[in-house]
């Protein structure tokens, strides 16, 4: 067992220096650093990240998963700050769907980091909308209604994992399907709908509490009002995850989004495999050529004009924000990592404090960018870019 020692830093919402006393993979003290003449990081929460198709190119969906993905995208992600996160599992056949569940949950057994890393699993489908636009670039040909039985199934194959699943109310099957994954400890998240007004309304009644990547996913046109977008933003009993990359939802709406929805708007990246990658052309899983443009957009090959996915994580997307005079970088933080800490029930929803776990991040910002020096996960330093003393860490 590691011995118990310090990091100290400056708070990433008070400004104030910090000193945190890390045992056991929890913040066991936190007190007020000794004056010092060096110059000290910001310490902050690691990020919690609620959706991620993959990362650095390796895929949850690209079947078979090879026995060490999972961890080994686990420890890539450590470089931007990830230390909890949930792999997401998009529209396939049920078969494939528990294929790719079963891996996910074989690899947190196998290996320590994924299964500290992994906080639970995201599925995105098959029981969505049917229709273009609201389908996404899900495979039509898999969308299916909501089965309770079904998923039953895959939550066994998935060991318990399934944190979230995101769903349309627009099927008759759906309101019974959200109110047995309220009972069961699961979150319904509305998306890839068309629902209507009242279809939104009696899902929140059944239990959703959650809307996917809200403004995306969605028809090109709509009407004035009612509309699907205004109903879950009005609705205060619904989170919202909204990507920030500042490709896929104008600075506009997310001003909108975020302030509508206060403390339930949180950032997830909705990160492909791409994200990570180097800009050029790539092939997708669907056999389409995608390209990813050197200012760090992904589009679809045959049509540049249309989104192929999200190529960034969620330090790029805070950083368009603050860039963007949309919130202060301490709220994007808390967006990006206590907030859907909570949403899941994560203790890493304590934030900094004591008896929360020591997920923390250690950076510096330059300019309009945020550069991180150290990641810690369970107390361990598992991601450093230079030395601990250049960081200001003992």
């Amino acid at each position: 067992m590691s011995q118990p020692y310090w990091i100290e830093g400056l708070h990433y919402r008070s400004g104030e220096p910090v000193s945190l006393k890390l045992d056991n993979g929890v913040i066991v003290e936190v007190g007020v650093p000794e004056r010092t003449e060096k110059e000290l990081p910001w310490i902050a929460p690691g990020f919690v990240d609620l959706q991620i198709n993959g990362y650095l190119g390796m895929d949850f969906n690209r079947q078979p998963i090879a026995d060490d993905l999972v961890g080994e995208a686990t420890r890539s992600m450590w470089k931007e700050g990830v230390t909890s996160y949930l792999p997401t599992v998009t529209t396939n056949t049920a078969e494939r769907i528990e294929q790719a569940l079963a891996s996910i949950a074989s690899a947190c057994e196998r290996d320590a980091d994924a299964g500290r890393g992994v906080a639970g699993i995201h599925v995105e489908g098959p029981f969505i909308s049917p229709e273009d636009g609201a389908r996404g670039a899900h495979g039509l040909e898999y969308v299916r209604a909501p089965d309770w039985e079904l998923f039953q199934r895959w939550q066994e194959a998935a060991g318990g994992r399934i944190k979230i699943i995101t769903l349309s109310p627009e099927w008759d099957s759906a309101e019974s399907f959200i109110a047995n994954c309220s009972r069961s400890g699961v979150i319904a998240s509305i998306g890839h709908t068309k629902a209507t007004s009242e279809q939104i309304r009696r899902a929140v009644d059944a239990g959703a509490v959650m809307s996917t990547h809200l403004g995306n996913a969605a028809h090109p046109e709509l009407p004035r009002h009612p509309n699907y977008i205004w109903d879950q933003l009005a609705d205060d009993r619904l989170y919202a995850s909204l990507i920030p990359d500042g490709f896929h939802l104008p600075e506009t709406f997310l001003k909108v989004a975020m302030r509508v929805k206060g403390d339930k708007a949180v950032l997830v990246s909705d990160a492909v495999a791409l994200a990570g990658l180097p800009a050029g052309e790539y092939k997708h899983q669907s056999g389409r050529s995608v390209f990813k443009t050197p200012e760090g957009k992904l589009v679809l090959g045959s049509n540049p004009k249309l989104l192929a996915g999200s190529a960034q994580m969620l330090l790029w997307g805070m950083e368009h924000l603050v860039r963007s005079g949309l919130c202060e970088l301490a709220d994007a933080w808390d967006m990006a990592s206590t907030r859907p800490a909570r949403l899941i029930g994560l203790p890493a929803g304590q934030g900094i404090a004591v008896g929360a776990p020591a997920d923390l991040v250690a950076y510096r910002t330059k300019g309009d960018r945020i550069q991180l020096l150290n990641t810690y996960k369970a107390g361990a330093s598992v991601y450093q870019s230079e030395p601990p003393e250049a960081a200001g860490f003992e």
